[in-house]
């Protein structure tokens, strides 16, 4: 006999990693048209929120550690989107700031949430909840 909790139907896991997975793929085609990726673009919209962010700042927002982190940060400086800087009051931190073409991506990527919303076939109610829920089993892990 087998246990019903060992299924991959009963795991929490393969629903939130094959969504995840798939609404990602979603992306893709409008980063494309940016010239970025899904990591580069979730940096980006923390750059966007507030500018001049440090890497573990980012990290901790991003879930991500540094050894992640940093050749996506070298990705975008490479393509003129950010730079990096030491903080000049305290040198041991690396600043990361958008440059002007970082700063017009914004206005660029603007259609991409509601593209993305069109995606997924769920009432506004509907999607309020399911990310009220991600945030909460996020927010306990």
């Amino acid at each position: 006999m087998k246990n019903p909790k060992l299924l991959l139907g009963s795991q929490l896991c393969f629903p939130l990693y094959a969504t995840s997975k798939e609404i990602i793929r979603k992306y893709r085609p409008f980063l494309e048209r940016l010239g970025i990726t899904y990591t580069q673009y979730i940096t980006l919209l923390v750059l966007w929120e507030e500018d001049k962010v440090s890497i573990k700042e980012l990290g901790e927002r991003l879930y991500l550690d540094s050894g992640t982190l940093t050749p996506i940060i070298k990705k975008l400086e490479k393509q003129g989107i950010v730079t990096r800087e030491r903080d000049s009051k305290d040198e041991r931190k690396i600043v990361i700031t958008l440059t002007q073409k970082g700063l017009d991506m914004y206005d660029e990527a603007q259609f991409i949430p509601d593209e993305i919303k069109k995606c997924v076939n769920i009432t506004d109610e509907e999607f309020d909840v399911l990310y009220k829920l991600l945030y909460k089993v996020l927010d306990t892990l």
